[in-house]
């Protein structure tokens, strides 16, 4: 072991001209210029604007996570939005409240009656997921509403409560710039098909499957 000058203890074995941490450095910096020149060109290539349809699905958690993220992102730009739940809507939830403070910004309807194993009504699950279709629609033909969020859609599509054409077409119908989310799990493949971004978030672990109980702030 030896002790330099500027009172720096070196292990044996260690480099202390700088050359292999230059070395790194420099073929980072390599890297990086290659990377740029391909992000460059790929921006170069994508300069289309108009409205996207996002689909986040399969069965991890945080698919409505992110698309309540996106709906923040866009009030932060000073966009208006619109949010139908299916499904959900027998219990408060914190993006909820949280968003209903906002009346000027987010028009928020949450219109079903629970998880389908608690409503035990198919016939009463079609008619609410066609009523939150209905106003779903009021918002995809409005061009002031920047985003819609369409909240465990995917769920009501996978349980036939709604005509996956009939969505698809009236997402289709919708003005050039708007921007719309759909999340749940069981995404039919004919909406895949037409989204722009499609993002499958899958299960690597989870605190229920370890008796650890759904939390505020965390599930709802």
């Amino acid at each position: 072991m030896t002790t330099t000058n500027d009172n720096t203890t070196n292990m044996p074995g260690d480099q202390t001209d700088g050359t292999a941490s230059d070395n790194i450095n420099t073929r980072h910096n390599r890297r990086m210029l290659r990377k740029k020149e391909l992000m460059d060109q790929k921006i170069e290539a994508a300069q289309r604007e108009t409205g996207v349809l996002v689909i986040n699905c399969g069965n991890g958690k945080g698919k409505s996570s992110s698309g309540f993220g996106m709906v923040m992102r866009a009030m932060g730009h000073g966009m208006k939005v619109g949010v139908v739940q299916f499904i959900k809507g027998a219990m408060s939830t914190g993006e909820e409240v949280f968003l209903r403070r906002f009346p000027d910004e987010v028009q928020f309807h949450a219109m079903g009656e629970g998880y389908t194993w608690n409503t035990q009504n198919r016939e009463r699950d079609i008619e609410k997921a066609q009523a939150a279709w209905e106003q779903a629609k009021r918002f995809l033909s409005d061009p002031e509403i920047g985003m819609v969020l369409l909240d465990e859609l995917n769920i009501a599509l996978k349980y036939n409560y709604l005509d996956v054409q009939q969505v698809i077409a009236d997402l289709d119908g919708r003005p050039e710039m708007q921007h719309v989310i759909v999340t749940g799990r069981g995404a039919p493949p004919e909406l895949i098909e037409v989204a722009d971004t499609v993002t499958e978030m899958q299960v690597v672990k989870h605190a229920f499957k370890d008796g650890i109980v759904a939390q505020a702030g965390i599930e709802w």
